[in-house]
């Protein structure tokens, strides 16, 4: 689990450390100034993979950061605002930002404008560790949508553990429906439906 420490760790090396430091003391003082701030980070930050934390950019960890340090009362409002106005980098750092804020399920409406979009990046950022808020219903299709979009399920957080019988239909029925038009099913989804097939036996 990706932690506010773990970010700090992994942002060691960034361009302008000074500029972040001082910009997570503000944020904490004066929240509004978050707005300045986040659009910022990819300049200020770089956007360069980080070696310490499979997954994320420099960008995304910065702009998590930032969110993570908001106070309490101020996380819910702040992190819609932004992934609202926000380019396609900034929507995904809010949207794995969701698990290290006190907003509950208050995100939810941002992951299922993710899920709606043909994006594949904000659709598997959307389905990590805070997708748990997610109903069963809109998970499946969630899921689903991953299979359709190229997405792969290893970006699905806890796939094994929440996937059920219903998910095995659906994904049976996808499959028929492929293999009836002379198309096939990614290789990820097609175990998946395997795993699933054998445990509902």
């Amino acid at each position: 689990m990706t932690t506010p420490d773990r970010l700090r760790a992994a942002l060691g090396g960034v361009p302008d450390p000074d500029w972040l430091a001082a910009a997570l003391s503000r944020v904490v003082e004066e929240p509004a100034t978050i707005a300045r701030f986040f659009p910022a980070a990819g300049r200020r930050c770089g956007r360069a993979d980080l070696p310490d934390l499979p997954g994320w950019t420099a960008d995304e960890a910065a702009r998590a950061l930032l969110l993570a340090t908001l106070p309490a009362g101020h996380a819910a409002e702040r992190a819609e605002a932004l992934y609202r106005t926000g380019d396609a980098a900034e929507k995904r750092a809010v949207l794995k930002a969701l698990p290290l804020l006190p907003v509950g399920a208050a995100g939810v409406p941002l992951l299922h404008d993710a899920i709606r979009t043909n994006d594949t990046r904000l659709i598997a950022a959307a389905l990590g560790p805070y997708a748990r808020h997610l109903d069963p219903p809109a998970w499946r299709q969630a899921v689903l949508k991953c299979v359709f979009t190229g997405v792969p399920l290893a970006v699905v957080a806890d796939l094994d553990a929440r996937a059920d019988g219903e998910l095995a239909a659906m994904l049976a029925a996808l499959a028929a429906e492929r293999a009836a038009a002379g198309r096939t099913m990614p290789a990820d989804a097609t175990e998946l439906l395997d795993r699933l097939t054998i445990r509902e036996a």
